[in-house]
């Protein structure tokens, strides 16, 4: 008896195509976050405003220190942080279907939701939300806070061939 050896091309050979989940992109993230700034804004308005006009105190200051826009960042801060690593979205993901989850797969650790909603909001806000645009150019539609924190954003429920 002979053994047959048959001599495949690796190129020749067709791979079936992995599924993925698909990354949501600049206009979903965007409308996500206008939601998620109308919910601040309204936590805002019913947590801290009536506790300063109870107390008598100026809601209207031009320095970044005052009190109101204090408590207003630790709020937004906090909103993003809790929310992504509780429920891997926030208010506004949730509306529109999309979360946050690890490139690698594996769980989001708090390590990695401080810095992809500390790190990254902060860069995102000191520059104007410009860097945010990045998003619609890079692939797999990444912020730089995704960059930084091995993040992806990708709809739940929708799937692409990755050939």
């Amino acid at each position: 008896m002979t053994d047959i050896i048959e001599v495949v091309d690796e190129a020749s050979v067709v791979k079936p195509p992995s599924i993925k989940q698909k990354t949501a992109g600049f206009w979903m993230r965007f409308w996500a976050f206008l939601l998620d700034s109308i919910v601040i804004s309204a936590i805002i308005g019913v947590s801290i405003k009536p506790v300063f006009a109870l107390m008598n105190w100026s809601v209207a200051s031009d320095v970044w220190y005052a009190p109101m826009t204090i408590l207003s960042g630790i709020i937004f801060y906090a909103y993003f942080v809790l929310m992504t690593k509780f429920f891997k979205q926030t208010l506004g993901k949730m509306t529109f279907g999309i979360k946050v989850e690890k490139d690698d797969g594996e769980a989001l650790d708090w390590m990695t939701v401080l810095f992809r909603e500390g790190v990254g909001r902060f860069i995102n806000g000191t520059l104007l939300y410009l860097p945010y645009l990045i998003v619609a150019f890079s692939p797999n539609n990444k912020s730089i806070a995704d960059y930084f924190a091995d993040t992806v954003v990708v709809h739940e429920n929708i799937y692409t061939k990755d050939v």
